[in-house]
């Protein structure tokens, strides 16, 4: 790996010390805190014209009209301002890419195609430059997925490239920041690739395509032999005492992918990449969520019959291919909801996830309706990596990652007034915040 130079560290040390103090700035709880007089956007039924919402000890004890506010509770006046549950970003790379030019802050990747026993929550960084200004926007969860790819990527692969962890964005430790270490295993599917590009001469390279088929179908291969091995291990868990019995920590992760406690978050956008994908999850009995899905259109028919739940790439990207509509991936989400096919929206990398709820909000202009599109940044990416008990509506017994708003809050223009992780009120203090304050408030300089 390439020694960074000093200036690189300089400027890592200067990112990491403003986000050690905008990071985790967040105010001790009250005992109870009631938000008042708001219009509160449950996502479980109509809004609540007028409404309260209690939190006690990080969760939402009452939400509703005519509530009484328990004695010594912080009050929040929140006339005339909205409630909605916090955003969720259902990929991103949060924590384990910093700066992606320098190779020493990013840690998305492992050698070798096989590593299911790597998690995603062992390596993240909580005092990220990032998650202050994701959080701002609105987000207050991410799935952060190892080897996911995106602008932040390194441009290495693994065919299994281990656990994905759902994490709050606010804690000082990533212990403090979790909700499921183990939310999914992340697999990139295979493609059948004829070019590539040479680094070395900054052409492309062209393959044929016997030999690019050849060599898809031996990863193909390879995984299913990795799956039937993870089975049998499985099997043999039952008694572990008997004789040859040998641990392999590798295999025994893939275990609850086995037993379908954790589903495989599978990352593929060709058509021949997903229909291959979903074949081969509804023969190896697997449960699977699908990411990326460029070209999750082309087999919608599919992807309902098997009940496949689908992560889309922002809309805000040039069409796919050259032949595609102008609007190619501005239409897909209706299209796919349409087609009874549950959606969410992911960032895919860090760069760019504070524009999630505005990815969301072009899909609306282009035939989404407005609550499956909020919907699809909180509810509907609880519920596919199965956190709907704790997240994605403001309910009673819920967590309480809430936001409170002037207005929508997938719009652009919105501001976000008060933010709560785990029901401690949350600051929105980032290093973008400081240096647009600081420049704005530059003295002038008379000509």
């Amino acid at each position: 790996m390439n020694r960074p130079c000093l200036h690189c560290l300089v400027a890592i040390l200067g990112l990491t010390l403003f986000s050690a103090c905008a990071s985790d700035a967040q105010t001790p709880a009250a005992a109870d805190i009631a938000i008042t007089h708001a219009k509160i956007f449950t996502l479980a039924g109509p809004p609540i014209e007028d409404g309260t919402v209690i939190i006690h000890e990080g969760k939402i004890t009452a939400a509703s009209a005519g509530v009484s506010i328990p004695a010594g509770a912080q009050v929040i006046d929140a006339k005339g301002l909205q409630v909605y549950p916090g955003l969720f970003d259902s990929v991103t790379q949060m924590g384990l890419s910093e700066i992606s030019a320098v190779n020493s802050t990013v840690d998305t990747t492992e050698t070798g195609s096989f590593n299911p026993d790597v998690t995603a929550a062992t390596a993240i960084l909580p005092s990220s430059a990032h998650i202050p200004v994701t959080r701002a926007s609105g987000i207050t969860e991410v799935i952060a997925a190892p080897a996911s790819g995106g602008f932040d990527s390194r441009n290495a692969t693994n065919l299994v490239g281990g656990q994905a962890s759902a994490i709050h964005l606010a804690g000082w430790t990533a212990e403090e920041m979790l909700i499921n270490k183990r939310a999914a295993m992340v697999v990139d599917w295979p493609g059948i690739e004829t070019r590539s590009f040479d680094l070395s001469t900054f052409t492309n390279k062209e393959k044929p395509f016997a030999d690019a088929k050849k060599e898809y179908d031996k990863q193909v291969n390879e995984l299913a032999d990795f799956v039937e091995q993870a089975r049998h291990y499985a099997q043999a868990l039952q008694s572990p005492g008997s004789a040859g019995f040998q641990r392999d920590v590798k295999l025994e992760a893939m275990v609850p992918v086995i037993r379908g406690e954790m589903p495989l978050l599978i990352f593929a956008d060709k058509a021949r990449q997903i229909r291959d994908a979903v074949e081969f999850c509804d023969k190896q009995k697997l449960k699977i969520i699908l990411a990326g899905a460029t070209d999750a259109w082309k087999e919608k028919d599919l992807l309902r019959s098997k009940s496949v739940p689908v992560i889309l790439r922002p809309t805000l990207a040039e069409p796919p291919e050259e032949d595609d509509a102008y609007d190619r991936l501005l239409t897909q989400p209706e299209e796919l909801r349409a087609a009874g096919i549950k959606i969410a929206f992911g960032s895919f990398d860090n760069s760019f996830a504070r524009r999630l709820g505005q990815n969301a909000a072009n899909a609306v202009a282009h035939g989404l309706p407005y609550e499956e599109a909020l919907k699809a940044v909180t509810l509907y990416p609880a519920q596919m990596f199965g956190l709907e008990a704790q997240l994605g509506t403001v309910e009673t017994g819920k967590t309480a990652n809430l936001i409170v708003t002037n207005g929508d809050p997938l719009d652009v223009t919105t501001d976000v007034r008060y933010l709560f992780i785990k029901g401690q009120l949350t600051s929105t203090d980032n290093k973008q915040k400081a240096l647009y304050e600081k420049y704005m408030n530059r003295p002038k300089v008379a000509h």
